[in-house]
């Protein structure tokens, strides 16, 4: 279905449900507490759907009232009150506050249901939604780090629209996925769904940790499992809310790069100072080195880099027609990328409907359409080529023309051999290319929930997912790869390249539960069943030498060697699912849950798991005996689980044998001719089964002064065994590796959450909250006592067969490996001979180490740890790791009178990043013509012979080493969002209830001991490669300018 057509369909939907019948009469009064006014009472005519909420002033107007009718107006942290009507118009209410802390009263979704805070048993975080949408963002993902204590949110290229990445607790994984379960409005996905719906519309985010909670989900809840609940309808008239934006962007930390004399002067060095420099830098224009000091420099960055400006807007509808209660919404989210010719939009509308048919049965129905439009570059290419990568061109075009040309106008470097060292024009090829990806996202479900007897419900859902993506590129004569340059012998002419997909997900789910609460005993049960189908299809089309380009992706047909793939895929889960939960006075409570699951990813053998789990609770404060003794104590309780999750986050056949055919490379002999044949390209294993998490988590929740303080801690041992590995395999087998049951992997941790109300009066409050969370990550078992394992990182072919990270047993995953640098070799490590023409020559000292033959003064130098006088891969160990020892993050929420402001810090403590950017930029191996980082002008240089940076064209420098292994470290100012309140007063003549405005910004400031632009990077998200840096996209500093109103 068209874009357009979805949403013009739920734009009628939105305007009819506006229609509302009115009969009755008018009441009006007003709500306040011992302080004074309340806004945001519910006031309610009990029984029904009619509904409102007091204004700023705690005033109110209700519709449709009858004598008899019994008003209950509701706040958190108050008692209820019910006020009959009589013949009065008017109420003046005071509310007193309840002794019933927010522990007791917020709901926190648990999977297949919810419960109260206080009632938990597991570990289970929660966003402050208020805090999150305090900030504009297009994916909520985006605001989530540092707001809940374990979770970690990363992204790849971190260009506009992309995917943010969340690790709960670790990584639990090696080589398979390591994302959480989302289960949006009850949907259970494996890819993440938060970019298709818009901030406002969501209600709440709850994130399961521990077994007991995650085990529910089975199969799919090793990693931690993120439950979304969008907004539901409201009672009474139509409540209409309009919430939008501007924000503007720009880029304020970019690495400095050489001016022209810096550049020129290393061109010297490199070239020496003969006739080849003279031919290409001595002219007319600069007939000396020293004149480039007054030469044009250009800064590339600043040509690429602009203010980016976005808006967003969203409007939304909440009310109820009689028993029917609805939400709609409509919005539109324009973000500007920093880079020019980037950005995303988004189109998005929402549908929630719950309809009450009698007493016994409800049906609700939730529906979200988003279109997404991404435009711009891959700015970190993950190619075997470091020059494919969109920084590279920036960073490394000479920044001057010895004849004073206008480079922005120049197509190439001319001074670059071009069939060694391709290098375009980076605005221009930013300016022409096309990069152009589409995802059109829908998903629904329908359920209905009746109650057979009393107590005793059941609950039948159906829902469907559909996922349509298209990448679109092309590439003119006016860019880097389209271009068709003589010397660029592996140019491809002008090409285009189409990728589309297809996903569908099917869900039944069914479920029966049953409530009992009699004296002191509350008892809840549940038991379930579902049926999932995934489908997915995928086709794509590359071709080459068009022949004329102004037919655009039309012309896909007109250019020669087209390579054409498709794929389909399919996989199925059955799971069979039940819960008890059991309390006793509130005071002592048990959890068990079971679920098995079948999964066609498995042989029939192994297509089963189950996974059971369980927990104890003891609310310790509820004790007579305490609480009769410690009043100051509101909340206490120990809290105990264990259970086993699963993952089987692999390939849909990969138990199978594979066949695969080339036309090109697998022919065969058959009838005289030679014919295309087919030849295995994977092994078969029909003992491939589930990986398997076993957890266990011991919390304790204890509350302070009625609540005022809050301390949450939980110290968890996660241990995931017969771990989905790509794993090497003897070559005797015919393959290099195969998908095997290998290894074991540990994380353990502690976190903590701290929330307190610091100040509370009248005018002025100040709400803190504080998370911290250490984890520690450590491979127990690889596969067959195989004592580590290396990971390659597939940027540059200088390093494809060099080894970035080991994995060692009884270390943690990923640790950064290579040589320890020892800063360069100096005068005094050499012997000095004037030779018979003059010479210089310098041979090293007996018994200090070297790494190449012929090593001279400037040359890196590397530790020899073995002692044998020669450096060599033995030499090798760990330098880094990319895994932080702990994270955090401070919230700060402060009132006074009608302006709020909230201030937000993240920080991570412990981390290394491995610099890739340094080590071409900064790298004494750079071609000729190259521009550097400006850090490499304190190289080294017989006028500069203490310097630890290597000389130009030293040897020995194409190498991982601790060099460029730096602290990541950071604390970071990440938010401060500034609003006002309008007093009711002024808004009462324009029929606005509410309005708010706002001023925020984000990445504000950052206190670091990286060198790189922003330390909260890793642009190669995989546990066994953490924390590598190479040509990121830039992570702006932003303000924005907002309005929210309510009508």
């Amino acid at each position: 279905m068209r874009p357009k057509v979805i949403l013009n369909l739920l734009f009628f939907l939105f305007c009819c449900t506006a229609v509302q019948a009115q009969t009755g009469r008018q009441i009006t009064g007003k709500v306040i507490d011992a302080m004074g006014e309340l806004p945001g009472v519910s006031v309610v005519i009990k029984g029904t759907t009619n509904g409102t909420t007091t204004d700023l002033n705690g005033e109110f107007k209700l519709d449709n009232v009858k004598n008899g009718d019994v008003l209950q107006f509701s706040f958190i942290g108050y008692k209820t009150e019910n006020v009959k009507v009589g013949n009065q118009s008017k109420f003046d209410i005071t509310m007193t506050e309840n002794t019933q802390t927010l522990e007791e009263v917020t709901v926190v979704a648990v999977g297949y249901g919810d419960v109260r805070r206080r009632d938990l048993t597991g570990s289970i975080g929660s966003a402050n939604m208020g805090d999150l949408t305090k900030t504009p963002v297009s994916n909520i993902t985006e605001s989530l780090g540092g707001r809940i204590a374990g979770v970690q949110v990363s992204s790849g290229d971190g260009g506009p629209g992309d995917n943010f990445n969340i690790v709960i607790r670790g990584a639990g994984s090696l080589t398979g996925s390591t994302a959480p379960l989302y289960v949006i409005d009850g949907f259970p996905s494996e890819s993440s769904g938060l970019g298709s719906i818009n901030p406002n519309d969501i209600e709440s985010i709850d994130i399961l940790k521990d077994a007991s909670a995650t085990a529910i989900y089975g199969a799919r809840g090793a990693n931690g499992v993120v439950i979304v609940t969008t907004k539901k309808g409201g009672a009474g008239k139509p409540t209409i809310t309009y919430n939008g934006s501007v924000k503007v962007g720009l880029v304020k930390n970019t690495p400095e790069v050489m001016n022209a004399y810096d550049f020129v002067m290393l061109q010297q060095e490199i070239m020496g100072s003969g006739e080849e420099f003279q031919k290409n830098y001595i002219t007319e224009l600069y007939p000396t080195l020293d004149a480039y000091h007054n030469a044009k420099s250009y800064d590339w960055q600043d040509y690429i880099y602009r203010t980016a400006l976005s808006h967003n807007h969203h409007i939304s509808m909440t009310g109820s027609q009689g028993d029917l209660k609805y939400t709609t919404s409509l919005s539109y989210d324009d973000t500007q990328g920093v880079i020019i010719n980037s950005g995303v939009k988004r189109y998005q509308g929402r549908v929630n409907l719950s309809q009450k048919v009698n007493n016994k049965l409800k049906i609700d129905f939730t529906g979200n359409y988003a279109s997404t439009v991404q435009d711009g570059p891959t700015v970190s290419s993950a190619t075997s080529s470091m020059s494919t990568a969109y920084m590279y061109s920036v960073w490394s075009f000479r920044p001057v023309s010895p004849t004073g040309s206008d480079l922005l106008n120049q197509m190439y470097d001319e001074g670059v051999n071009m069939s060694e060292d391709y290098r375009f024009n980076p605005v221009k090829s930013a300016q022409n290319e096309y990069r152009h990806k589409t995802t059109n996202n829908l998903q629904f479900n329908v359920g209905a929930e009746y109650e057979i007897i009393k107590k005793l419900k059941l609950k039948v859902t159906a829902g469907y997912t559909s996922t349509d993506y298209k990448n679109e590129e092309f590439n003119g004569s006016q860019t880097r790869t389209g271009n068709s340059h003589p010397s660029n012998t592996q140019s491809k002419g002008i090409n285009a390249y189409l990728y589309q997909s297809e996903a569908r997900s099917y869900l039944n789910e069914n479920t029966l539960s049953y409530q009992l609460n009699k004296n002191s005993h509350n008892f809840n049960a549940m038991l379930g069943m579902s049926v999932q189908k995934n489908t997915s299809y995928i086709h794509s089309i590359r071709t080459e030498k068009i022949s004329n380009e102004s037919f655009g992706m039309a012309g896909l047909d007109k250019g020669s060697t087209p390579a054409v793939n498709s794929s389909k895929g399919e996989n199925k889960l059955m799971s069979y699912f039940g819960r008890i939960n059991y309390n006793y006075d509130s005071r002592y409570y048990i959890t068990a849950t079971m679920r098995a699951d079948g999964s066609s990813k498995f042989a029939r053998g192994n297509r089963w798991g189950y996974f059971p789990s369980g927990s104890l609770a003891w609310a310790f404060a509820r004790e007579s005996f305490i609480a009769e003794n410690a009043s100051w104590l509101s909340n206490g309780k120990l809290r105990f689980s264990y259970g086993q999750t699963g993952n089987n986050r692999i390939g849909n056949y990969d138990y199978m044998a594979h066949l695969i055919t080339d036309d090109d490379l697998y022919k065969y002999p058959w009838n005289g001719q030679f014919v295309p044949g087919y030849v295995l390209s994977s092994m078969q294993n029909e003992k491939l089964k589930w990986e398997t998490t076993e957890q266990l988590d011991l919390g304790l929740d204890l509350g302070f002064l009625d609540g005022r303080i809050n301390l949450n801690m939980d110290y968890y041992i996660k241990t995931t065994k017969d771990l989905l590995l790509d794993a090497d395999i003897s070559a005797s087998s015919g393959f290099s590796s195969a998908t095997l049951n290998v290894g074991k992997l540990r994380n353990s941790g502690l976190e903590i959450t701290l929330e307190t109300t610091n100040i509370k009066t009248k005018d002025f409050s100040w709400n803190s909250s504080f998370n911290i969370a250490f984890n520690k990550n450590e491979i127990i078992a690889l596969n067959s006592g195989q004592p580590y394992m290396t990971s390659y990182i597939s940027w540059d072919n200088k390093y494809k067969t060099t080894p970035a990270y080991i994995s060692k047993v009884g270390e943690s995953a990923g640790k950064m490996y290579g040589f320890i640098y020892d800063g360069t070799y100096k005068y005094e490590d050499f012997n000095k001979i004037i030779d018979e023409n003059g010479k210089e020559v310098y041979t090293l000292k007996e018994g200090i180490p070297y790494y190449v033959a012929g090593t001279q003064p400037g040359d890196p130098k590397y530790r020899d740890l073995t002692g044998e006088g020669e450096i060599n891969d033995k030499d090798k160990t760990t330098i880094g790791n990319g895994q932080p020892k702990h994270i955090g993050g401070f919230t700060n929420n402060l009132v006074w009178k009608n302006f709020d402001l909230n201030i937000f810090f993240q920080w991570s403590y412990g981390n290394d990043i491995l610099n890739a950017n340094r080590m071409v930029f900064e790298n004494p191996s750079a071609k000729q013509n190259t521009n550097m980082f400006a850090a490499y002008t304190n190289r080294w240089t017989p006028e500069n012979p203490t310097s630890n940076i290597p000389r130009a064209r030293a040897q020995g420098s194409n190498e991982y080493s601790s060099l460029y292994v730096e602290d990541g470290s950071f604390l970071k100012l990440k938010n401060i969002s500034l609003g006002y309140n309008f007093e009711a007063k002024t808004l009462k003549p324009l029929h606005i209830s509410s309005a708010r405005v706002y001023l925020s910004a984000e990445n504000i400031a950052t206190i670091s001991g990286y060198s790189g632009s922003d330390p909260e990077v890793s642009t190669r998200n995989s546990p066994l490669t953490p924390g590598f840096d190479w040509s990121p996209y830039p992570r702006a500093f932003s303000m924005s300018l907002g309005l929210n109103v309510t009508f």
